[in-house]
């Protein structure tokens, strides 16, 4: 695969330059506002064997850093594109890269990255590997759904994503209702995800070690289940009320109601028709009953409208 590594200027002030181009690569340093953390050579055949990639497989990598996981993937699967911010890391990684590596210096969060591959030759399935920055765990796990349902769109076999990140957003993103830790992101990713803990890892299964423990995780996307009639509804519905978690859900459900009020029920209706009980609390609802409540705002919606 063609690399989109550039020469350019790094993040220390210097040239970052490929070292197949006869040129020097400055070692690589540690930046805390990249939130890396490598992990140590003991635990990489244990999370890639969890990962389990196979010969016809094209994954892509999210934050290679020193590349513990992107070599190894690369000698197992058909294909590796590496997502790393650093320009440095990026460097290093490039310089010995295999003929199936594809380093990719830009943020994760910013590029289509849908557009980067070639139709006419799509692999079997597209998977998702990492060592996700604990600074933007979340938004990286937005974007693999929102990813999923373009690629379903269009056809193309996008699979699951085995991640690693800090263990707090991985209870957040496991606990049932009712839990303290159950919340948006609980119920937005698992709307479009199957979510499974492989493991759990300790900070000094990272260098340098974090101050907090981490896991690692398997996201196994599908359809929105169940299906909801309008998902920025449901989105915002969810992400309102859980901003009242602690409030009844005849009071929580006052946040969501902005703009013309002619346009939605009060709680108490939109509650009744769900069949809810109006003094339970956000916490305590499952995803199928937020969706039931959020199609009945939305048809609600559509008939006014």
């Amino acid at each position: 695969m063609r690399s989109r590594l550039k020469r350019s200027r790094s993040d220390t002030g210097g040239e970052t330059n490929r070292i197949r181009c006869g040129c020097e690569v400055r070692v690589p340093v540690i930046r805390k506002r990249f939130g890396q953390h490598f992990l140590e050579p003991a635990w990489v055949d244990k999370v890639i064997r969890a990962i389990d990639p196979k010969p016809d497989e094209l994954f892509i990598e999210i934050g290679p850093g020193r590349g513990a996981l992107t070599r190894p993937l690369a000698a197992r699967a058909k294909s590796v594109v590496a997502f790393e911010i650093d320009r440095d890391l990026a460097a290093a990684l490039e310089a010995d890269a295999p003929s199936n590596l594809t380093v990719i210096v830009e943020d994760f969060l910013e590029p289509d990255w849908y557009m980067g591959f070639d139709p006419h030759q799509v692999p079997r399935v597209i998977r998702v590997a990492g060592n996700l920055p604990y600074n933007v765990a979340s938004p990286i796990l937005f974007k693999l759904v929102e990813q999923h349902r373009t690629y379903a769109a269009n056809g193309l076999p996008f699979g699951d994503a085995t991640v690693m990140l800090q263990r707090e957003v991985a209870d957040r993103l496991i606990a049932p209702p009712g839990r303290k830790e159950y919340g948006v992101l609980s119920i937005l990713i698992r709307h479009r995800a199957h979510v499974e803990m492989i493991m759990r890892l300790p900070p000094g299964a990272f260098r340098p070690a974090p101050k907090v423990h981490s896991a690692l995780l398997r996201l196994r996307f599908h359809p929105a289940d169940p299906p909801v009639v309008d998902r920025a509804v449901f989105q915002a519905m969810v992400q309102a009320v859980f901003t009242r978690r602690r409030k009844t859900m005849a009071n929580a459900l006052l946040a969501f109601e902005k703009g013309d009020r002619t346009s939605f029920p009060t709680p108490a209706e939109a509650l009744a028709a769900a069949g809810l009980d109006a003094h339970r609390r956000p916490e305590t609802l499952s995803i199928a009953e937020f969706a039931r409540l959020a199609d009945v705002y939305t048809g609600k919606r559509s008939a006014v409208l």
